[in-house]
């Protein structure tokens, strides 16, 4: 039998992070799949980034994942998202050629020495061993597992009330691989997700639409990438109309949604035509952003219009959108139904409580997106190669990151819906900003082995610059002469302030006032910008690091493995239900139960504290 470290199931971007991680530590790697033409597949829209999901990347790249490096690398329009708001909620996003990022994900993962490609299926869980498979080509095992099957547990594909078995188009669902899953006992639930149809680009109108170029100076998906020459293309951006609609809902009994076909509910926040023109009935129209699939590609990803109407359906309503009239549809949209895990059913470090070694990562858990995916994916990895080691897991918790965030929040809350990163997620995000996503992480990344030799002296250069304008800015004495001879008013009463202090007032606009100051001109442009932003937000970061505290104080308040809740004295059985269900680790887990009254934490804190 084959023995590895770790095993990795799945060569998405789940799989594909997990396998790079586990194999950075030092650990083997088996990373299987059914085809070596699955690897750095881009699924659904050709995009990495936006808003949260961007700083998802951006904290990947710290860690020394693949996904931003390998994004820029393909991408073909950069912008940076909410640039009118405060920094703390920019995030980047990229548009990207398919068949580059399949390339470059391709290379990645054969520059890895560590990392043995195994193509099989995998048809179950070897009997009398936790972390063993079987697979169509013979038993392979392992110190630990990452299942990262995305879309194709039991998957079905819905073209209008046709279904048909599949994870993706063209591709076979993972049936027993969804049976082992199921014959573990966990808890499971259904999904849906969709996609739109794919256009020939040459048939569009594109003077019947506004053009949507991308930034002059691209704001990278990873820190690591330098400057290219590469020419960027244009997106183009159109609307539905009432036209539009009226179609729709006069076929709305031929889509699997209306007409009854689906179990499982789908994305809130990416939902399809059908449920738009159904939940926002007064609206007159909906944008529809035309994204190019390649430099030598024709085809166009119409995003904002996902819908498993019939096709011919879906070629009469493209007639109503202005330059969509004569579009051409390469291939139909449809949906997708698929097996989920409660991941309520995970430790912190994405392990299934009470296997230990088996691990879960990516849309199996329940959330939808390629950076959600590959945030659990290099989590798992660094975990299971920690596990085959006999080390503790990392455990990355809400002050810390973004990633934190969202494993804390899938975790212990659990999923109705397929889950999606916001911004607005992160309790702390003035300190989970993309530009200090290295500063944040990597030390955590070098301290368990996951960080490569490169990273590690960009880093170390880049520490060693920010002490540096720190130090510059902290000694600055800001006289009136001082200020006068950098163009700055003064107070009218001629008070002389710190530079740090000018800088974090809120009427200075802080791009201009690193310009402003030579003892910050004279650092590089990214690394002045993190301390002046740092100096924007002072007062402000100052009282979340007191938040920052508390919360930790109460996070690392353990609960006892195993805690009965109805033992407690002054748990309602409503109160008792909820934790049992959720089964929080800490008492910070547990602050953040839904439902879960002040009155309840109360009894529940005396009691851990009684006991301690």
């Amino acid at each position: 039998m084959l023995t590895f470290d770790v095993i990795v199931i799945g060569g998405g971007h789940a799989g594909c992070e997990a396998a790079a991680a586990a194999a950075r530590t030092g650990a083997r790697v088996a990373l299987v799949t059914r085809s070596t033409d699955d690897l750095g597949v881009l699924s659904c829209n050709p995009a990495i980034g936006g808003l949260g999901k961007g700083h998802l990347v951006r904290e990947i790249d710290a860690l020394d994942g693949l996904l931003g490096r390998v994004g820029d690398a393909a991408a073909l329009h950069f912008r940076l998202l909410n640039r009118s708001k405060g920094p703390a909620v920019q995030g980047p996003r990229a548009q990207v050629d398919r068949k580059r990022y399949r390339a470059a994900m391709l290379e990645a993962i054969a520059a890895e020495p560590r990392i043995a490609v195994i193509v099989a299926d995998v048809v179950g869980f070897a009997a009398g061993s936790k972390t063993a498979i079987d697979t169509s080509t013979g038993p392979i095992g392992a110190g630990a597992v990452v299942v990262t099957a995305g879309t194709f547990l039991a998957g079905t594909l819905h073209h209008g009330r046709t279904i048909t078995a599949g994870g993706r188009a063209g591709s076979a669902p993972a049936g027993a691989l969804a049976r082992a899953i199921a014959g573990l006992g966990l808890p499971r639930g259904r999904f849906k997700t969709g996609t739109p149809p794919r256009l020939d680009g040459r048939t569009i109108d594109w003077a019947g639409v506004d053009l949507q170029p991308g930034d002059a100076v691209p704001t990278y998906l990873s820190d690591a990438t330098l400057p290219s020459e590469r020419a960027m293309l244009p997106c183009g951006v159109t609307r539905t109309t009432p036209a539009t609609h009226r179609i729709v809902r006069d076929h709305l009994d031929e889509t699997p949604t209306y007409g009854g076909d689906f179990a499982g509910p789908g994305p809130r926040y990416c939902p399809s035509l059908e449920d738009k023109v159904v939940r926002f009935g007064d609206r007159d129209g909906h944008n529809i952003f035309l994204e190019p699939e390649g430099y030598d590609d024709a085809t166009v990803y119409p995003n904002g219009i996902s819908t498993a109407l019939p096709p011919s359906v879906q070629a009469e309503l493209l007639t109503t959108i202005p330059g969509l009239e004569r579009a051409v549809i390469r291939q139909s949209g449809y949906a997708v139904e698929y097996d989920y895990v409660d991941p309520r059913a995970l430790t912190p470090a994405l392990m299934v409580r009470g296997r230990p070694g088996l691990f879960l990562a990516g849309q199996i858990n329940g959330t939808t997106g390629y950076e959600e995916a590959a945030g659990q994916g290099i989590v798992a990895g660094i975990n299971a190669a920690r596990f085959a080691a006999g080390q503790s897991p990392v455990i990355l918790d809400r002050a810390t990151s973004y990633l934190g965030v969202m494993i804390d929040d899938l975790t212990h809350l659990g999923v109705s819906e397929p889950y999606r990163m916001f911004t607005s997620r992160a309790e702390y995000r003035l300190s989970l900003r993309i530009d200090n996503a290295a500063d944040r992480l990597t030390p955590i990344g070098l301290a368990c082995g996951v960080i490569g030799s490169a990273r590690s002296a960009r880093f170390a250069a880049r520490t060693a610059a920010l002490t540096e304008a720190r130090a510059r800015v902290a000694a600055l004495s800001a006289t009136p002469a001082a200020l006068a001879r950098a163009g700055i008013e003064v107070n009218q009463d001629g008070v002389a302030r710190s530079a740090e202090a000018w800088l974090a007032h809120p009427a200075v606009d802080w791009p201009v006032a690193t310009r402003l100051w030579p003892e910050l001109c004279a650092t590089p442009p990214d690394i002045a910008d993190v301390v002046a932003t740092d100096a924007h937000y002072g007062l402000y970061l100052s009282r979340q690091a007191i938040e920052i505290a508390n919360f930790r104080a109460d996070e690392t308040l353990a609960l006892a493995d195993g805690i009965c809740f109805d033992t407690i004295a002054g748990l309602s059985p409503e109160m008792v239900e909820r934790l049992t269900a959720a089964q929080p680790t800490t008492f910070g887990a547990a602050v953040r139960v839904a439902g879960v009254t002040p009155g309840a934490l109360s009894a529940l804190l005396a009691h851990v504290r009684s006991a301690t």
